[in-house]
Formats: C-alpha cells, sequence, structure tokens
C-alpha cells in the first residue's frame, strides 16, 4: 500500500515539531556513546559505509581515485547502518553489502563481539531493496560463512518473495536463518522497547524488488535513512516534509554530476544529483534540519574530504556521512 502525502503529514507532525530540538541535543552529544536520561550508554545510529553498491575502490577500476582509495588508512565500505542498544545489548543490521565481514569490525560493542561468537549477532536485519550492495552480504551469514542463527529480518512483501524464491538466499530461508518479516510500507511497527521502525516506498529501479527508506525512532530522535532513489520529483511524499519530520536524514548521494560515468547513460541509473537535492532542501537545512549524503558512486568526489565538492557540501551545511559516524537515536 503507497503511503499518501497527506497521511505521511499527519503522521508526521508531532516528531516535525520536536525535531530541532532533539536536533540540538545530538549536536551537543559528545565523542562516544550517546547520552540517555539518568546518564545510560543510549541506543545509537552507527554509518557502517557510505559507498554506491559495489563499493570504494569499485571493481575493475585503476584509475587515480581508485588508487588513492586503495591507500586510505579509513576504508571506504558500501552503504550501509547498523542500529546499536548498548543497555540492552541489541543490535541491528540495515542492509547487507558485499563489505560485510570488515564492516562488522565497526561495531566495538563487546556484547555485539560475544554474541557474534554465538552465531547470533542481529536482533534483525532491515533491507530496503534488492540490488546487490544492499543484500549480496546475506550470503556470508549462511551455511558456508557465518552460519548465522535464525533472524527476524524486515523487508517489503515483494524483497521477501525474492529471497523466498531464489537461491542461494532461499535455502538461508528454509534453514530458518532469514526469519522473513514482510512488513506494511507507511506503518510504524514496534521493534523491541526502544524502537519503531517505517518503511517508505521509494521509486527506484524494480528489476528484482520494490525499494523502501527507513524510517528509526529511539527514545531522544528519529532518523531517516534513504539510500536510493531515482529521482525527488517522481516520489509520492515531499522529500521537504519527510526531512522536517526527522533528526537525521541520511540521503542518497550517488553521482554529483551527471558527467561522471563516461560510457554509460546516467538516464540507465537515475539518481538524484547533490547539488540539485541541496538546492531542494536548502531551506530546510537553513532551518535547523541536519540533511548527511551517503551511498557516494565510485566516481563522485564527495568521497574525499578535500575535494572541492566535500567543501561545497560543508559550506551550504550539509554532511557527508564517513564509516564509524554515530547519531544518537
Amino acid at each position: 500500500m503507497s503511503l499518501s502525502r497527506r497521511r505521511f503529514l499527519s503522521a508526521s507532525t508531532a516528531v516535525a515539531l520536536l525535531a530541532p530540538e532533539r536536533l540540538r541535543a545530538h549536536l551537543a552529544t559528545a565523542a562516544g556513546h550517546p547520552s540517555f536520561p539518568g546518564g545510560q550508554a543510549g541506543p545509537y545510529a552507527l554509518v557502517l559505509g557510505i559507498a554506491q553498491d559495489a563499493g570504494m575502490p569499485q571493481v575493475g577500476c585503476y584509475a587515480e581515485r581508485c588508487e588513492r582509495a586503495r591507500g586510505r588508512a579509513s576504508p571506504r565500505y558500501a552503504a550501509s547502518l547498523a542500529l546499536v542498544e548498548p543497555e540492552a545489548q541489541r543490535y541491528y543490521l540495515v542492509d547487507v553489502t558485499p563489505d560485510v565481514t570488515r564492516q562488522l569490525d565497526l561495531i566495538e560493542e563487546p556484547g555485539f563481539r560475544a554474541r557474534a561468537g554465538e552465531r547470533r549477532p542481529f536482533d534483525g536485519i532491515f533491507l530496503t531493496h534488492a540490488h546487490i550492495g544492499h543484500y549480496a552480504g546475506l550470503a556470508v551469514l549462511g551455511r558456508e560463512g557465518l552460519g548465522m542463527a535464525p533472524t527476524p529480518t524486515y523487508c517489503t512483501a515483494a524483497m521477501a518473495d525474492f529471497l523466498r524464491t531464489n537461491g542461494p538466499w532461499d535455502l538461508m530461508v528454509r534453514e530458518g536463518r532469514l526469519d522473513l518479516r514482510p512488513t506494511e510500507p507507511g506503518r510504524w511497527h514496534r521493534v523491541d522497547d526502544r524502537l519503531e521502525a517505517r518503511a517508505l516506498l521509494v521509486p527506484h529501479r524494480p528489476e528484482y524488488s520494490d525499494t523502501v527508506g527507513w524510517m528509526f525512532r529511539g527514545p531522544t530522535a528519529t532518523v531517516l535513512y534513504l539510500p536510493d532513489i531515482d529521482s525527488w520529483e517522481r516520489w509520492e511524499l515531499d522529500v521537504e516534509d519527510v526531512v522536517a519530520s526527522v533528526d537525521v536524514a541520511l540521503v542518497d548521494a550517488s553521482f554529483y554530476s551527471a558527467e561522471e560515468v563516461p560510457g554509460r547513460d546516467i538516464r540507465d541509473i537515475p539518481h538524484p544529483l547533490v547539488p540539485s537535492s541541496m538546492d531542494r532542501l536548502q531551506g530546510r537545512v537553513d532551518r535547523g534540519a541536519r540533511v548527511v549524503f551517503t551511498h557516494l558512486n565510485n566516481t563522485n568526489p564527495a568521497l574525499f574530504e578535500d575535494s572541492a565538492e566535500a567543501a561545497e557540501i560543508r559550506r551550504r551545511g550539509f554532511e557527508v556521512a564517513t564509516e564509524g559516524m554515530r547519531i544518537p537515536l
């Protein structure tokens, strides 16, 4: 079922009214675990990767940008998040990339590492869609790899059907490792006593499944994770309204320029260009919204902090995510 703009606005009004104060609290959070009332360690989203599906450096790429990426002290990984609840020792993974083995090293909580040793690292997995960078890492969680214990896997009905009817994922379903939980887009779903999740359908190439972004609501904040969309104009929701309803929005920044991919027609791989997204959302950012770019293609110069493009993003009040970034929930 699609979610109309009117229904979205009605459901989001209360959150939108609270967003500026929550944002100020986030910006005041010190390094380390986000604080929870009473001094407890609060839940947070942890950025595990910010690159497009095939990562950075990309396969077969020996251009200067990829060679430079190979020499980074802090590697770039494909776009993904972890949701961490330190006190409750609960851990969720948002998209499972081909880089998942090394990405999990970024989750430094002792409780997570102990659970991984018991083959039950996650309390749940959230999937956005069936393009390789968002689910292909599931393969190493199965019989030939981690041998993961049964794990709730939240996705749309179409994505669940794809996993259930195509190998090797169907084996993981039959073995019970992927406990599929088809989720109706547009509705909040209680995940645990500190976390709710809401899927938002977005227009994006539907070769194998539909595509969603996820909203995650914790005790003190709401985060949007929307790594892939064809066009803001084609979305039935207004991205400005969606951004206004959350505390932090991580959004698609695949390409900075339409000239980035010589030899390919960018119309075959549509995404909003970063300058266009900034133009559309500048008013919200000027009023205190926090917009963080993720899912950057290997050709996007903003992957490098010292590029003119990254500097322009910062100048306009936007951010580029980075591996290890923590966002309070």
